[in-house]
C-alpha cells in the first residue's frame, strides 16, 4: 500500500539530480545561509569575525540581504526590531567570544519583549569544545552557558550534517509562542570545511499553535458573563498575537474598560470610549483596576511597570491569559490560561454574551479627567508640548522606537501609538542604546515609510557608530536626540533620593556636526520648531538627525506614598 505522505517524501527527478551533483566550492557556511533561505529568511544582520568568516563568505553566494552594523549589541537590537515588525525570526550572525558576548544585552531585551531573533554564532574549533583550556582565540570554557539564561533555547552543532536541523529547530523555537531569541553555535572548522551535502532547499519548521484548554476558557467566560465591574489589561502578547481586533470586540461586548501596558501600546484604540489609555503609573488607574470584580489580563505578566511598581493589589477575580508559562500567576493568584492571546480571545468571543453597563464609559471619562488634572497641576507644559509635537509630526502608519529616556517614559503613558505594533521601546529589559539601531532594523524591514528613533544624549552615545550603517544602507530613519547633558532620569532619581546627583553629567559632542561628518543631515531645533523640523526630516528620504536641547522632567510618581 502506498500512502500519500510516502509520495510527498519521494524526490522529483530534478531534486535527485541536484542532490547527486551539488555545486562545487560549498562549505559549512553555505549550509547555514541555504537553510535560512529555505526557512523563508530574506535579510540577516550581524558583524563578521575570524571564526565566523565561513558564514559571511557564503552570503555572497546567496540571495540573502545583509545589513552589517558596527557593534554586535546594536546588530541585536536591529534584528529585534525586524522581528517585531515582520513577525519573522530575524537572523543575527555573530563571531565567537567577545563578539557573541557583546550581543547579550540585546538578546535580553528580545527575550523580555518576546522578539523572535535567531542568533547564529561561530565557536572555537571542534577540538577545543568540552571545557578544556586550549588557548584558542576567543575561547570560553562554555560559551553556550553565557546565553542559556537569556535565550529560549540553545543549539550546539558539531558536524555539518547537523546544521540544517539545528537551525530549523531554533527557528521553530523562536517563532513558537511566546516568541523569543534563540542561540545556535557552530565551530569554525565546521563552517570552513568543504561539504558535498546536497543544497538545502525548503525547510519545514512551522511553529505549533498554543491553544487554550476549553475547560479554562469556559470558566473564564462564565466569570466575565456574571461580572458587575469587569476591566481588561492588554499587554504585549495581544500585539504579538495580532489579536487587537478580537480584544476590541470582547471589550465592547463586555462594556469593559481597557488599559494597555507599555509593551502593549496600540493594542486598543487610544480614543475609544472604553480606553483607559496607558496610565499605569497613576494611582487613579490602579484604583479602578483594583475595584474590578473580574479583571481580564491578556498577554501580560503584571510585572513591575504594569503593576504601578507592584503596588497594584486586585480585590476581584483575575483571569490571566499568557503564552509565557513562567509568567502565569507569577505576581497574583489567577485563573491562569496558558495560550496564545488570539486563540484565547476567540474562544471567549464564542461564548461570552453581551453585557449592558451604562456606567462603564462614564467611569473611563472620569478617570482620564482625574489623570489630566493631576498632570496639569505639576507645571509640565514643556514635556506635553514636546510629546505632542512628536505625535503630530510622525505619520500615523510610521513605527517609532524609543530609548530609555525621559521623553520615552512620558510616551509609555501619554503617547497615542495610533496602531498595534507601531510603538516599541526597551522597557522589557531596560538597557540603554536601543532606539536608533532598532529603528534601523525596522527601516530594513519596511523601507516604504519613515521610522522615528528617540534617544537622550546618554543613550545616543551608545549608538553613534550606527550613523555609518544608516548612511551605508540609506535607511529611512529620523533620529530625535533630546540633549540634556547627562543621564536625565538618573539625575532626577539621585536628586530626589540623595539631594544631589553623582556621575550623571556628560561631556557630549556637537551631535549635528557629528551627524554631518557621517554624511547624515542634522539640525538643531527648539521646542517651538520641533514639529516643523521633525516633519521635514521624516518626509526626506534616507537618514537624518534632529537634536533638541531641552531639560525635561518626569511627572510625579504615585507609587511611593
Amino acid at each position: 500500500m502506498t500512502h500519500d505522505h510516502d509520495l510527498e517524501l519521494r524526490p522529483t527527478p530534478a531534486q535527485t539530480e541536484a542532490a547527486l551533483n551539488p555545486p562545487p566550492g560549498r562549505i559549512g557556511g553555505d549550509l547555514v545561509v541555504e537553510t535560512l533561505a529555505g526557512l523563508g529568511a530574506t535579510t540577516v544582520f550581524g558583524l563578521p569575525g575570524q571564526h565566523a568568516l565561513g558564514m559571511f563568505d557564503a552570503l555572497r553566494r546567496s540571495n540573502l540581504r545583509y545589513i552589517g552594523l558596527r557593534v554586535e549589541n546594536n546588530a541585536g537590537f536591529a534584528a529585534d526590531a525586524y522581528g517585531r515588525i515582520t513577525g519573522e525570526a530575524a537572523p543575527l550572525l555573530l563571531s565567537t567570544g567577545p563578539g557573541a558576548l557583546t550581543s547579550l544585552a540585546a538578546l535580553q531585551e528580545a527575550a523580555s519583549a518576546s522578539a523572535p531573533v535567531l542568533a547564529i554564532s561561530s565557536q572555537i574549533p571542534t577540538a577545543g569544545l568540552g571545557g578544556g583550556r586550549h588557548g584558542y582565540l576567543h575561547e570560553l570554557p562554555d560559551q553556550a552557558a553565557s546565553f542559556r539564561g537569556v535565550v529560549k533555547s540553545v543549539h550546539t552543532v558539531r558536524a555539518a550534517s547537523q546544521i540544517p536541523s539545528a537551525i530549523a529547530a531554533a527557528w521553530k523555537s523562536a517563532l513558537s509562542a511566546p516568541h523569543g531569541p534563540v542561540w545556535v553555535e557552530i565551530p569554525q572548522d565546521v563552517l570552513l570545511a568543504e561539504t558535498s551535502l546536497p543544497v538545502v532547499t525548503a525547510v519545514d519548521a512551522a511553529p505549533e499553535e498554543l491553544l487554550p484548554r476549553p475547560e479554562l476558557t469556559a470558566v473564564a467566560a462564565d466569570l466575565l458573563a456574571r461580572a458587575q465591574r469587569p476591566a481588561i489589561i492588554a499587554g504585549g502578547g495581544v500585539v504579538r498575537a495580532d489579536a487587537s481586533g478580537k480584544l476590541r470586540q470582547l471589550a465592547e461586548r463586555l462594556n469593559a474598560p481597557v488599559v494597555t501596558t507599555f509593551g502593549g501600546k496600540g493594542a486598543f484604540p487610544w480614543n475609544h470610549p472604553l480606553s483607559l489609555q496607558s496610565w499605569l503609573e497613576d494611582r487613579h488607574t490602579t484604583d479602578l483596576l483594583e475595584d474590578a470584580d473580574v479583571l481580564l489580563v491578556v498577554g501580560s505578566g503584571l510585572g513591575e511597570l504594569s503593576s504601578n511598581y507592584h503596588t497594584f493589589a486586585p480585590r476581584g477575580r483575575v483571569i490571566q491569559i499568557e503564552a509565557d508559562l513562567g509568567k502565569l500567576e507569577s505576581n497574583h493568584p489567577a485563573l491562569g490560561i496558558h495560550a496564545d492571546a488570539r486563540m484565547a480571545l476567540q474562544a471567549l468571543l464564542e461564548t461570552v454574551p453581551e453585557r449592558a453597563d451604562a456606567s462603564a464609559r462614564e467611569r473611563v471619562s472620569t478617570l482620564l479627567a482625574k489623570v489630566a488634572e493631576r498632570i496639569d497641576a505639576q507645571e509640565l507644559a514643556l514635556e506635553q508640548q514636546v510629546l505632542g509635537s512628536v505625535r503630530r509630526a510622525l505619520p500615523d502608519d510610521s513605527p517609532s522606537f524609543w530609548d530609555m529616556t525621559i521623553l520615552a517614559y512620558w510616551a509609555w503613558s501619554a503617547f497615542d501609538a495610533k496602531a498595534p505594533n507601531a510603538m516599541h521601546s526597551a522597557q522589557g529589559a531596560g538597557g540603554l542604546g536601543y532606539g536608533f539601531p532598532a529603528a534601523l532594523g525596522a527601516a530594513a524591514a519596511d523601507p516604504s515609510r519613515p521610522v522615528l528613533a528617540v534617544s537622550g544624549d546618554g543613550g545616543a552615545l551608545y549608538s553613534i557608530a550606527e550613523l555609518a550603517t544608516a548612511r551605508q544602507y540609506d535607511l529611512n530613519v529620523t533620529w530625535l536626540i533630546v540633549d540634556d547633558g547627562g543621564y536625565g532620569i538618573l539625575r532626577e532619581y539621585m536628586t530626589d533620593t540623595f539631594g544631589q546627583a553623582t556621575a550623571t553629567e556628560l561631556s557630549r559632542p556637537d551631535y549635528v556636526a557629528l551627524a554631518e561628518s557621517f554624511g547624515v543631515p542634522g539640525i538643531r531645533t527648539s521646542p517651538e520648531a520641533l514639529e516643523a523640523d521633525l516633519t521635514k526630516a521624516l518626509a526626506a528620504p534616507g537618514p537624518s538627525v534632529v537634536v533638541l536641547p531641552a531639560l525635561l522632567r518626569m511627572f510625579a510618581p504615585t507609587h511611593l506614598g
